[in-house]
């Protein structure tokens, strides 16, 4: 039996295997069951954490399909919070596949990420062909003409007039895949509320819809920023709750501060090879 953590920020929940000692080689199989909640624990993101030199620890981020993910906002904050309590400190380093986030407690509870600076040129995000990055120029239905941003992971960002009119479920799909992103994309519906306020919801590349998403947060602020919607420092409204992202103008980077939640801890079957 292994020993497993189940997190959430702001409902954008993991499930934690530290894999720092014992390491256990996982198959997609084993992955989507755990992740499945009716035959498994059930989770957005099954979150490993494993040994590196480069940083406190490093980070890998599976979704419920099996693939693996470069980086995941919420589950950085999660995995901060659970080092700096077991290590009695307040800021931290962790390494992901999309590179290396710098982690703190803020005084007012809450869990801060910097989580680089944005990169937008379309080899970066990555696009199919050489496009606009501020003007990816597709659409479908009720939406058209999105934002390109990578925040260590691909974002497609859609401005639209009300989010609550958007078939998530449908579009986020056929965006997801569109031949545009040959590394797929995560795939955002905002509403702008005003200067610093944003309404989000999210289809998440490999899981789907979410309640929360931390890098589609910060890539929806770099996109509306760029088109001139709103200041540098936005509130990210999500159906599972409010994210304070900054787009720091001196150096490029953007931070992400928001609550963490511990739900439960238990054990689980080893996987069978």
């Amino acid at each position: 039996m292994m020993k497993f953590l189940k997190m959430h920020g702001l409902g954008n929940d993991f499930v934690i295997l530290d894999y720092r000692e014992d390491h256990v080689a996982l198959m997609p199989d084993y992955i989507q069951q755990v992740c499945d909640r009716h035959f498994g624990i059930g989770c957005d993101q099954l979150i490993i954490l494993e040994p590196t030199k480069k940083a406190d620890l490093f980070m890998r981020i599976y979704n419920p399909d099996g693939s693996e993910a470069e980086s995941c906002g919420n589950a950085t904050r999660c995995v901060a919070d659970l080092f700096m309590s077991e290590a009695g400190i307040s800021h931290c380093v962790i390494e992901t596949r999309g590179g290396l986030l710098e982690c703190r407690r803020t005084g007012d509870g809450l869990v801060s990420v910097d989580m680089g600076p944005p990169r937008l040129n379309w080899r970066d995000i990555p696009l199919s062909k050489e496009t606009d990055t501020l003007n990816l120029g597709i659409k479908k239905g009720p939406v058209q003409d999105p934002v390109g941003v990578n925040m260590g992971n691909p974002h497609c960002v859609f401005f639209v007039k009300d989010v609550a009119d958007i078939a998530v479920d449908t579009l986020g799909p056929v965006f997801e895949t569109h031949k545009m992103f040959p590394q797929k994309a995560n795939i955002s519906f905002a509403q702008i509320l005003g200067d610093s306020r944003i309404r989000l919801r999210v289809w998440e590349r490999g899981a789907g819809i979410t309640l929360a998403c931390g890098s589609a947060a910060c890539a929806t602020a770099v996109a509306a920023v760029r088109r001139g919607l709103t200041g540098r420092d936005v509130a990210i409204e999500m159906d599972g709750g409010v994210l304070q992202i900054e787009w720091r103008e001196g150096d490029g980077h953007v931070l992400m501060s928001g609550p963490v939640a511990y739900v439960f801890e238990g054990h689980i079957s080893r996987p069978k090879h």
